[in-house]
């Protein structure tokens, strides 16, 4: 036992949970030198969907925001989220895109790599976690928690045992739906120390009003570390709040040993910027909520305001109800995949159309039908014969690693985006986002103003209030 460690995730995922990421660099620079001081094991302040908020909404350069925070950040490792062969886009990339972005990221400031795969298939993450561990970096590989008959804590344990075997410097519960139920945390973590030798943090969020009582849980059974958000952007469908635990924890085997006056500090400083996204709209209220009802349906809490919005604007804001009663159902069709990007919105996606349409799998997208033929990884439950033949009919399966079918594809893509890119990031942002790369480079670039002016006028761009979850 003894001390709890803290990773802070105000500048990645508090403001991704509750706000669609839109916090600009601006807003975070002045505060983190200060926050460096706190003692916190981490901070994460990238990945996720900071890259593609950025680049399309805020018209910032997201590895410009590492550098910044790196330079003020001088006592804090760095923290980024990474979607395994997915890295921060929608599709699975080479391995050589794959080697390339986590080299880039290490060389930019972060020292922690957290990976994660929507289905737990380990294929879809070894390529990160190696390149992660030759560039220098702590490989934390993640578990996506959830709950079905398959998911028992006998699957977690030998999924973390494979993990700890594939070279993780550390393993993470990643709850990202916020279902993790206190008793069934104090088992989970109690049965994996058991067969860990690394570290294990938790990460959940605060949706259905189970995330702080599973922290203590969490805590008593002996987690390392675990996540919380400074409390303006902490609760709701984001991370429980900082400041609450490091009291709870104070003067206890646990004490986290932060220092509150500081945190004090911060969260003033936080309150007029959750003002101001509150205000333009850009916060709902609802986010700080809590939807006790999350844990029948597992969807990432942003999620649900998403399906909200699409159902709206199809005059269909009555079928709500009907669309989430249909989710777990093809959720089980599926195979049971965790409801994590990009598996959260296929099977949202495919709901809508079922009770749409009034007819099941009448329209089926694309990626359902990709995900079905094999092309995301393996279900953690093999999908019946029945839909297999209703979603793909006769077409063939693929059964190996989804990145043994491409190519590499860095040189390729740096052919294409041409002298737009000045730099090897720059060609990344083109391998991940071609569609919106394109536009946002030539406006990178066309502004002659020096950086410090760049940075101060970020603050005025208009924030659109679309509300996108990644």
């Amino acid at each position: 036992m003894g001390k709890v460690k803290i990773t802070e995730t105000s500048l990645r995922d508090g403001h991704q949970s509750l706000m669609a990421t839109r916090m600009t660099t601006a807003e975070m620079l002045p505060i983190i030198e200060t926050m460096d001081k706190i003692g916190y094991h981490a901070m994460e302040v990238w990945g996720g969907a900071t890259y593609d908020a950025a680049i399309r909404f805020l018209h910032e350069d997201p590895w410009e925001r590492l550098r910044e925070i790196r330079k003020r950040a001088k006592n804090t490792k760095l923290q980024m989220l990474l979607r395994g062969q997915n890295l921060l886009g929608y599709r699975h990339y080479a391995d050589d895109i794959v080697d390339k972005f986590v080299e880039l990221s290490i060389k930019n400031g972060i020292d922690i790599i957290r990976t994660f795969d929507a289905l737990n298939d380990t294929r879809n993450i070894r390529k990160a976690s190696e390149s992660t561990k030759k560039y220098g970096g702590h490989s934390q590989l993640a578990i996506c928690y959830t709950i079905s008959p398959v998911h028992t804590i006998e699957y977690y344990k030998k999924l973390a045992l494979e993990m700890q075997n594939m070279g993780a410097d550390s393993i993470a519960i990643k709850d990202m739906s916020g279902i993790l139920l206190p008793n069934v945390a104090y088992i989970l973590v109690s049965e994996l120390k058991s067969i860990l030798n690394i570290p294990l943090e938790l990460h959940t969020h605060s949706t259905a009003g189970l995330a702080e009582m599973s922290i203590m849980e969490a805590i008593d059974a002996g987690v390392d570390i675990v996540d919380t958000a400074i409390s303006p952007f902490g609760g709701g469908t984001s991370q429980p709040c900082t400041e609450p635990l490091v009291r709870t924890l104070q003067g206890t085997e646990y004490d986290t040993e932060l220092n509150l006056e500081l945190l004090k500090e911060v969260a003033e400083y936080f309150k007029p910027i959750r003002k101001k996204y509150i205000d333009n709209g850009t916060l709902n209220p609802k986010a700080l909520g809590v939807e006790p009802n999350i844990v029948e349906y597992q969807l990432p809490g942003g999620m649900l305001s998403n399906l909200l919005s699409q159902l709206k604007s199809q005059g269909a804001e009555e079928k709500y109800e009907d669309v989430l009663r249909e989710i777990p159902k093809v959720r089980k069709d599926m195979g049971y995949p965790p409801l994590v990007t990009p598996m959260s919105q296929m099977v949202g996606t495919q709901s809508v159309m079922n009770i749409l349409t009034g007819k099941k799998y009448h329209m089926i997208p694309k990626e359902i039908k990709d995900y079905v033929k094999g092309m995301y990884g393996k279900s953690p439950v093999p999908i019946s014969e029945e839909i297999k033949k209703t979603v793909i009919g006769e077409e063939d399966l693929f059964n190996g690693r989804p990145a043994d079918l491409l190519k590499d594809e860095y040189d390729t893509m740096k052919a294409e985006i041409g002298d737009l890119a000045k730099s090897e990031e720059d060609v990344l942002t083109y391998a991940c986002f071609p569609q919106i790369a394109k536009g946002y480079l030539k406006e990178k670039y066309s502004e002659k103003k020096d950086k410090e002016t760049k940075i101060e006028n970020k603050e005025e761009v208009k924030i659109q209030n679309i509300n996108v979850i990644f």
